[in-house]
C-alpha cells in the first residue's frame, strides 16, 4: 500500500493532465459526442500517449461502448483504463531473472546524455545491492571525464568496485577488462555504462556495437540484458530514441527516468503500444530509492486513481 501511494503521488503531474481534463471534460454530460471524443483524443496527444495510440485507444472504448446496452459518459474512464492496461499485457515481460548461467549477469545500459543515465545506473545498483546481489560497475563513457567521475562518486556511495580507464581509452577494451574482474571477484551483476555522444568522428552506435561483440565473444549469452535509459520529458523524442537503438542494438527493456517531473507520463503508453519493448523501471524522485520494477497494473492504477 505504502509503494502504491509512493506511485500515486509521484504520478501526480501526468494524472492531473490525463485523468484530471478527462474528469472536467466528462463532467455534466449526459451524452457521448463527437466534441467529447475531439476533446478526449487532444488531451491523450498533449500527454504524450501519440496519435497513432491515442486514436486505437478511443476507437477501442467506442466500441466497447457501442455493445453496452446503455452506455454513460462515466464509463469512458474505467474502459479507457482496461485498454491502457491491454497495451501493457500484450508487451510484458522483463528479461531475464539477473541470473544466468555462467556469472556475472550483464546488463548493458546505453541512452543519449541528459537522460539521467548514470543516476539510473546508481538507482539499479542499489536494487540489486538491496537483494542481496554482488555488482560491479564498468565505466565505458571514456569520452567524457564528467561521465566517469560522476560514476566513481556513485560507485563510492554505494561502497561498490568501479572498473574504469584513462580519458580516452577504447570502451570495448573497458569492458573486456570489467568482465575478466567481474568473473575473478564472483560478482552477481555487472552493470556497464556507456557513451550517450562522442567527441570524435566515430559513430556512436559503432562504439555500442562493437562493445556488444567484445562481451558476446566473452559469453555468448552476453549481454544478458540492453537497457535503454529514456528521460520521460522528452514526450515523443523517446519514440524515435528507442527506435534508433533498438534498430543498431537490438533494446531488451526500457528504464523510464524523471517521470516524477513531467505532465507528459503518457509517453510510457505509447511506447509500449508502439514498440513492443517491455517497461523494465521507472524513475520516480532524485534519490537513490526512488526507483521501481515496472507494474502495469500498480502505474494504471495509480494513474487512474482520484481519490
Amino acid at each position: 500500500m505504502a509503494l502504491f501511494k509512493k506511485l500515486k503521488n509521484r504520478l501526480g503531474r501526468t494524472r492531473d493532465h490525463l485523468v484530471g481534463n478527462m474528469l472536467q471534460a466528462l463532467r455534466g454530460r449526459t451524452s457521448l459526442d463527437e466534441e467529447l471524443w475531439e476533446r478526449m483524443e487532444e488531451i491523450l496527444i498533449r500527454g504524450d500517449v501519440g496519435v497513432e495510440t491515442s486514436v486505437k485507444l478511443l476507437d477501442q472504448v467506442k466500441g466497447q461502448l457501442r455493445s453496452l446496452p446503455r452506455a454513460r459518459p462515466e464509463q469512458v474512464l474505467e474502459l479507457l483504463r482496461g485498454s491502457i492496461l491491454e497495451i501493457f499485457e500484450d508487451g510484458a515481460g522483463r528479461p531475464g531473472a539477473e541470473t544466468s548461467a555462467e556469472p556475472p549477469y550483464v546488463i548493458l545500459v546505453v541512452g543519449v546524455n541528459g537522460t539521467g543515465k548514470t543516476t539510473s545506473i546508481a538507482k539499479l545498483a542499489r536494487l540489486y545491492q538491496q537483494e542481496g546481489k554482488k555488482v560491479l560497475l564498468a565505466g565505458c563513457d571514456t569520452f567524457r571525464a564528467a561521465a566517469a567521475e560522476q560514476l566513481e562518486v556513485w560507485a563510492d556511495r554505494l561502497g561498490l568496485e568501479l572498473v574504469s580507464n584513462q580519458p580516452g581509452a577504447d570502451p570495448a577494451a573497458v569492458a573486456y577488462d570489467a568482465l575478466q574482474a567481474a568473473r575473478a571477484r564472483r560478482a552477481d551483476i555487472l552493470i556497464i555504462d556507456t557513451a550517450g555522444r562522442l567527441h570524435t568522428k566515430k559513430n556512436l552506435m559503432e562504439e555500442l556495437c562493437k562493445i556488444k561483440r567484445v562481451i558476446a565473444k566473452q559469453n555468448q549469452d552476453s549481454p544478458h540484458e540492453t537497457i535503454l535509459v529514456v528521460d520521460a520529458a522528452v514526450g515523443q523524442n523517446a519514440i524515435s530514441q528507442a527506435q534508433l537503438f533498438h534498430r543498431h542494438l537490438g533494446i531488451s527493456s526500457i528504464f523510464l527516468a524523471k517521470l516524477d517531473g513531467t505532465a507528459k507520463g503518457g509517453i510510457v503508453i505509447a511506447i509500449a503500444d508502439r514498440l513492443r519493448i517491455p517497461v523494465s523501471y521507472i524513475g520516480i524522485g532524485e534519490d537513490l530509492a526512488d526507483i521501481e520494477r515496472f507494474d502495469a497494473a500498480q502505474f494504471v492504477g495509480a494513474l487512474f486513481s482520484v481519490d
